[in-house]
């Protein structure tokens, strides 16, 4: 892919070594292995979501990968019960980017996926995060604003950016993510010093996503606003919030949260146990809307950048579009420069 301005994207091409520094987030039930090479066959960086699905699947899946040469790393979520036991697997077979979500690694878990030959990729959501993985030895950060879909933290991107981006975008490759759906952000994203991007919800809306087209559609007709962000009541369930289409899985969720504080004050059941519960929820819920096309309680997890996207298409012309525009963004601000 010949890009006439080369030089704002070569320090992400460089680090993945694909065409284009655009990532396709992971995302747990669409992030499998047509998506992710459907990504990698149009000059991107797809990434596999492990999710906590069975160890031998996610063999299978990361061998179906790497037959196709595809450009990948593998998504491996800290908080899940398969977790180690996925980090193992990814090692052993190879794999050449990790990255780690869900919450932080330990310096361990880091030190055992660089011995394995992989390059590990790490969010960071402050300036001393950011610098607890670097000194851990990430090679490179994830910085995810709030406007993203799905387990979200609760900084906007914008302000990450000033936070994260500009302190060590000199010191190491940094991705952005959250609220980008259009290649002139993409533009932008790149003379402020990001190394790329990552996207979520304009893949999880391609003709290659599994996603039921009933769970498309309601992209399609989604504004932005509809994307909100789930409370937590109490302390005393630290739930972490999620980014979804509103409906009435999402008031179901509200529900369950209060009817956990209740047993969590009474003493019917243990925060370890109302953890699993909430999560547990997640899944299904998320595997109602994605497979089985529930749109009413089923969780569509889906970033404010929903509201911006209007199209189903072909992942080749997705990437295509994005990449014209930026390029064409880059020529508008330099012949005004100019």
């Amino acid at each position: 892919m010949k890009l006439k301005y080369e030089k704002y994207w070569k320090k992400g091409k460089d680090f993945l070594s694909v065409d284009v520094p655009i990532l396709a987030g992971a995302m747990t039930w669409l992030s499998d292995s047509k998506l992710v090479k459907a990504v990698s066959d149009a000059g991107g960086f797809g990434v596999l979501a492990a999710g906590n699905m069975p160890v031998d699947l996610l063999e299978k899946e990361i061998n179906i990968l790497r037959d196709a040469k595809a450009k990948f790393a593998v998504n491996l979520i800290v908080i899940a019960p398969n977790y180690l036991e996925h980090l193992k697997k990814a090692v052993e077979l190879g794999v050449k980017y990790i990255v780690f979500a869900g919450s932080f690694p330990r310096k361990e878990e880091v030190r055992i996926a660089k011995e394995g030959g992989a390059k590990v990729i790490t969010f960071a959501s402050t300036e001393s995060i950011a610098q607890r993985m670097i000194d851990y030895g990430a090679d490179a950060l994830i910085l995810e604003g709030s406007e993203a879909g799905g387990h979200i933290g609760h900084v906007s991107t914008i302000v990450l950016l000033q936070q994260v981006l500009f302190s060590f975008a000199d010191k190491i490759p940094i991705f952005v993510a959250g609220g980008i759906a259009t290649g002139k952000m993409i533009a932008h994203l790149l003379l402020m010093g990001a190394a790329g991007v990552q996207m979520g919800t304009i893949f999880a809306m391609s003709e290659e996503s599994p996603a039921h087209i009933k769970f498309k559609e309601r992209y399609k007709r989604a504004n932005a606003r509809e994307a909100v962000s789930t409370p937590r009541y109490d302390s005393a369930l630290p739930v972490v919030s999620v980014r979804a289409i509103y409906n009435k899985g999402i008031k179901e969720f509200g529900k369950l949260q209060l009817e956990l504080l209740k047993k969590l004050n009474n003493g019917e059941i243990s925060r370890r146990d109302a953890i699993y519960k909430v999560e547990s929820f997640w899944i299904g819920a998320l595997r109602k809307a994605v497979q089985e096309g529930d749109i009413n309680y089923g969780s569509l997890m889906a970033g404010q950048s929903v509201g911006l996207i209007n199209e189903i298409k072909p992942v080749k012309q997705i990437m295509k579009d994005l990449v014209s525009e930026a390029e064409e963004t880059f020529d508008k601000i330099f012949n005004t420069a100019e």
